[in-house]
Protein backbone atom coordinates (compact mmCIF):
# COMPACT_ATOMS: atom_id res chain seq x y z
CA UNK A 1 0.00 0.00 0.00
CA UNK A 2 1.16 3.43 -0.94
CA UNK A 3 -0.43 5.37 1.94
CA UNK A 4 -0.44 8.58 0.39
CA UNK A 5 -3.08 12.33 0.88
CA UNK A 6 -2.28 12.98 4.29
CA UNK A 7 -0.82 16.75 3.64
CA UNK A 8 -3.85 17.18 1.33
CA UNK A 9 -6.18 15.68 3.83
CA UNK A 10 -5.06 18.07 6.47
CA UNK A 11 -5.65 21.10 3.79
CA UNK A 12 -9.17 19.65 3.40
CA UNK A 13 -10.03 19.55 6.40
CA UNK A 14 -8.64 22.73 7.85
CA UNK A 15 -6.06 21.81 9.43
CA UNK A 16 -3.04 24.18 9.89
CA UNK A 17 -0.15 21.98 9.95
CA UNK A 18 0.87 19.27 7.50
CA UNK A 19 2.14 17.05 10.64
CA UNK A 20 -1.40 16.82 11.87
CA UNK A 21 -1.90 14.80 8.18
CA UNK A 22 1.14 12.98 8.85
CA UNK A 23 -0.08 11.92 12.55
CA UNK A 24 -3.68 10.62 11.34
CA UNK A 25 -2.09 9.10 8.45
CA UNK A 26 0.13 7.13 11.50
CA UNK A 27 -3.07 6.71 13.19
CA UNK A 28 -4.64 5.20 10.70
CA UNK A 29 -2.06 2.41 10.38
CA UNK A 30 -3.42 0.48 13.63
CA UNK A 31 -6.71 0.21 11.89
CA UNK A 32 -4.90 -0.94 8.91
CA UNK A 33 -3.25 -3.73 10.91
CA UNK A 34 -6.25 -4.57 12.53
CA UNK A 35 -8.59 -5.13 9.32
CA UNK A 36 -5.46 -7.24 7.50
CA UNK A 37 -5.72 -9.72 11.19
CA UNK A 38 -9.39 -10.13 10.93
CA UNK A 39 -8.81 -11.18 7.09
CA UNK A 40 -6.27 -14.03 8.02
CA UNK A 41 -3.77 -12.06 5.67
CA UNK A 42 -0.50 -12.98 5.63
CA UNK A 43 1.54 -10.14 4.83
CA UNK A 44 1.40 -6.36 3.99
CA UNK A 45 3.87 -3.51 2.78
CA UNK A 46 3.15 -0.26 3.50
CA UNK A 47 5.57 2.83 2.01
CA UNK A 48 5.55 5.41 4.89
CA UNK A 49 8.52 7.47 3.89
CA UNK A 50 10.03 7.82 0.32
CA UNK A 51 13.39 8.62 -0.53
CA UNK A 52 12.49 11.61 -2.37
CA UNK A 53 10.60 12.92 0.80
CA UNK A 54 13.88 13.35 2.10
CA UNK A 55 14.71 16.41 -0.61
CA UNK A 56 11.37 18.69 1.09
CA UNK A 57 12.87 21.44 3.18
CA UNK A 58 14.22 20.49 6.60
CA UNK A 59 11.29 22.04 8.59
CA UNK A 60 8.88 19.80 7.15
CA UNK A 61 11.32 17.04 7.47
CA UNK A 62 11.72 16.94 11.17
CA UNK A 63 8.14 17.02 11.57
CA UNK A 64 7.82 13.99 9.74
CA UNK A 65 11.15 12.40 10.98
CA UNK A 66 9.13 12.20 14.47
CA UNK A 67 5.57 11.48 13.24
CA UNK A 68 7.27 8.23 12.06
CA UNK A 69 9.93 7.97 14.77
CA UNK A 70 6.73 8.00 17.29
CA UNK A 71 4.97 5.54 14.90
CA UNK A 72 7.61 2.71 15.33
CA UNK A 73 8.10 3.39 18.96
CA UNK A 74 4.74 2.50 19.55
CA UNK A 75 4.45 -0.30 17.47
CA UNK A 76 7.20 -1.79 19.37
CA UNK A 77 5.26 -1.07 22.40
CA UNK A 78 2.29 -2.38 21.54
CA UNK A 79 3.37 -4.98 19.82
CA UNK A 80 6.18 -6.71 21.48
CA UNK A 81 5.11 -10.47 21.82
CA UNK A 82 2.08 -10.33 20.09
CA UNK A 83 1.39 -11.89 16.59
CA UNK A 84 2.85 -8.97 14.27
CA UNK A 85 6.01 -9.25 12.84
CA UNK A 86 7.60 -5.96 11.52
CA UNK A 87 10.14 -5.45 9.25
CA UNK A 88 11.84 -1.87 7.86
CA UNK A 89 13.29 -1.58 4.69
CA UNK A 90 14.58 1.21 2.36
CA UNK A 91 18.22 3.20 2.90
CA UNK A 92 18.28 3.80 6.67
CA UNK A 93 21.74 5.43 6.35
CA UNK A 94 20.18 8.81 5.19
CA UNK A 95 18.07 9.05 8.28
CA UNK A 96 18.61 10.77 11.44
CA UNK A 97 19.81 8.77 14.12
CA UNK A 98 16.31 8.79 16.70
CA UNK A 99 14.58 7.08 13.49
CA UNK A 100 17.61 4.32 12.92
CA UNK A 101 17.04 3.73 16.62
CA UNK A 102 13.30 3.54 16.08
CA UNK A 103 14.02 1.11 13.46
CA UNK A 104 16.28 -1.21 15.44
CA UNK A 105 13.44 -1.16 18.28
CA UNK A 106 10.46 -2.07 16.72
CA UNK A 107 12.55 -5.06 14.63
CA UNK A 108 13.98 -6.37 17.59
CA UNK A 109 10.53 -6.34 19.70
CA UNK A 110 8.40 -8.05 17.18
CA UNK A 111 11.27 -10.26 15.65
CA UNK A 112 10.04 -13.15 17.25
CA UNK A 113 6.45 -12.82 16.47
CA UNK A 114 4.57 -14.97 14.17
CA UNK A 115 1.39 -13.93 12.37
CA UNK A 116 0.82 -10.99 10.36
CA UNK A 117 4.02 -10.19 8.72
CA UNK A 118 3.87 -5.80 8.05
CA UNK A 119 6.71 -4.74 6.13
CA UNK A 120 7.25 -0.81 6.11
CA UNK A 121 9.53 1.03 3.67
CA UNK A 122 10.83 4.01 5.22
CA UNK A 123 13.21 6.27 3.45
CA UNK A 124 13.03 3.70 0.32
CA UNK A 125 13.19 4.70 -3.23
CA UNK A 126 12.71 1.93 -5.85
CA UNK A 127 16.27 2.85 -7.73
CA UNK A 128 17.92 3.34 -5.10
CA UNK A 129 16.66 -0.75 -3.98
CA UNK A 130 18.17 -2.06 -7.40
CA UNK A 131 21.25 0.39 -7.14
CA UNK A 132 22.05 -1.08 -3.68
CA UNK A 133 20.65 -5.03 -4.72
CA UNK A 134 23.38 -4.41 -7.49
CA UNK A 135 26.15 -3.13 -5.74
CA UNK A 136 25.37 -5.87 -2.87
CA UNK A 137 25.90 -8.56 -5.47
CA UNK A 138 29.15 -7.44 -7.14
CA UNK A 139 30.28 -6.76 -3.91
CA UNK A 140 29.62 -10.42 -3.11
CA UNK A 141 31.05 -11.65 -6.22
CA UNK A 142 34.01 -9.69 -5.70
CA UNK A 143 34.31 -11.13 -2.31
CA UNK A 144 34.08 -14.50 -3.86
CA UNK A 145 37.12 -14.00 -5.81
CA UNK A 146 35.27 -14.01 -8.80
CA UNK A 147 37.26 -13.37 -11.90
CA UNK A 148 36.27 -9.54 -13.19
CA UNK A 149 35.18 -11.40 -16.71
CA UNK A 150 33.14 -13.28 -15.25
CA UNK A 151 30.96 -10.87 -12.69
CA UNK A 152 28.74 -9.43 -15.76
CA UNK A 153 27.29 -13.16 -16.36
CA UNK A 154 26.45 -13.92 -12.96
CA UNK A 155 24.17 -11.28 -12.34
CA UNK A 156 20.93 -12.70 -12.86
CA UNK A 157 17.30 -12.14 -12.26
CA UNK A 158 17.53 -14.67 -9.35
CA UNK A 159 20.61 -13.82 -7.77
CA UNK A 160 19.80 -9.86 -7.98
CA UNK A 161 16.50 -11.13 -6.24
CA UNK A 162 17.98 -12.07 -3.46
CA UNK A 163 20.17 -8.98 -2.48
CA UNK A 164 16.92 -6.59 -2.64
CA UNK A 165 15.64 -5.35 0.75
CA UNK A 166 12.33 -7.27 0.45
CA UNK A 167 14.73 -10.71 0.01
CA UNK A 168 12.95 -13.99 1.07
CA UNK A 169 9.18 -12.12 0.48
CA UNK A 170 7.00 -13.39 -2.45
CA UNK A 171 5.92 -10.16 -4.32
CA UNK A 172 2.97 -8.34 -4.01
CA UNK A 173 -0.48 -9.66 -5.62
CA UNK A 174 -1.59 -6.48 -4.66
CA UNK A 175 -0.46 -2.54 -4.18
CA UNK A 176 -3.50 0.12 -3.67
CA UNK A 177 -2.30 3.68 -3.72
CA UNK A 178 -4.75 6.14 -2.08
CA UNK A 179 -5.33 9.51 -2.58
CA UNK A 180 -6.19 9.67 -6.73
CA UNK A 181 -2.64 9.55 -7.61
CA UNK A 182 -2.44 7.44 -10.41
CA UNK A 183 1.12 5.98 -10.38
CA UNK A 184 3.27 3.90 -8.42
CA UNK A 185 6.58 6.75 -7.94
CA UNK A 186 8.85 3.99 -7.80
CA UNK A 187 7.30 1.55 -5.15
CA UNK A 188 8.33 -2.00 -5.02
CA UNK A 189 9.12 -2.05 -9.04
CA UNK A 190 10.70 -4.85 -9.38
CA UNK A 191 8.32 -6.85 -7.25
CA UNK A 192 5.06 -4.88 -8.50
CA UNK A 193 6.11 -6.27 -12.03
CA UNK A 194 2.81 -8.70 -11.99
CA UNK A 195 0.88 -6.92 -9.00
CA UNK A 196 -2.32 -5.70 -9.64
CA UNK A 197 -3.24 -2.36 -9.56
CA UNK A 198 -6.17 -0.16 -7.27
CA UNK A 199 -6.11 3.25 -7.50
CA UNK A 200 -9.16 4.94 -5.00
CA UNK A 201 -9.47 8.61 -4.60
CA UNK A 202 -9.86 8.70 -0.56
CA UNK A 203 -6.77 10.42 0.71
CA UNK A 204 -5.13 7.59 3.66
CA UNK A 205 -6.56 9.72 6.59
CA UNK A 206 -9.84 9.21 5.46
CA UNK A 207 -9.22 4.99 4.17
CA UNK A 208 -12.58 2.85 5.71
CA UNK A 209 -12.05 -0.83 6.29
CA UNK A 210 -14.59 -0.59 3.58
CA UNK A 211 -12.57 1.16 1.07
CA UNK A 212 -9.88 -2.00 1.63
CA UNK A 213 -12.77 -4.46 1.08
CA UNK A 214 -13.59 -3.06 -2.23
CA UNK A 215 -9.85 -3.50 -3.37
CA UNK A 216 -9.81 -6.69 -1.94
CA UNK A 217 -12.90 -6.72 -3.88
CA UNK A 218 -12.01 -5.72 -7.18
CA UNK A 219 -8.54 -7.63 -7.06
CA UNK A 220 -10.74 -11.01 -6.54
CA UNK A 221 -12.51 -10.53 -9.29
CA UNK A 222 -9.25 -9.89 -11.88
CA UNK A 223 -8.12 -12.97 -13.89
CA UNK A 224 -4.42 -13.10 -13.46
CA UNK A 225 -2.51 -13.65 -16.25
CA UNK A 226 1.39 -13.01 -14.90
CA UNK A 227 2.43 -11.41 -18.59
CA UNK A 228 1.46 -14.81 -20.46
Amino acid sequence: MILDGNRRWANATGLAEASAGHRAGADKLDELIDWCVRLHLERVTIWALSGENLARPSEQLEGLFDVVADKLNALARLHRGQSLQIRVVGRHRDLPARLRTAIEAVEAATAANSGLRLTIAVGYSGRDELVDAARSLVRRLINENTPPAQIADLITREELARHLYTAGEPDPDLIIRTSGEIRLSGFLPWQGAHSELYFTDVYWPAFRELDFLRALRSFQQRPRRFGR
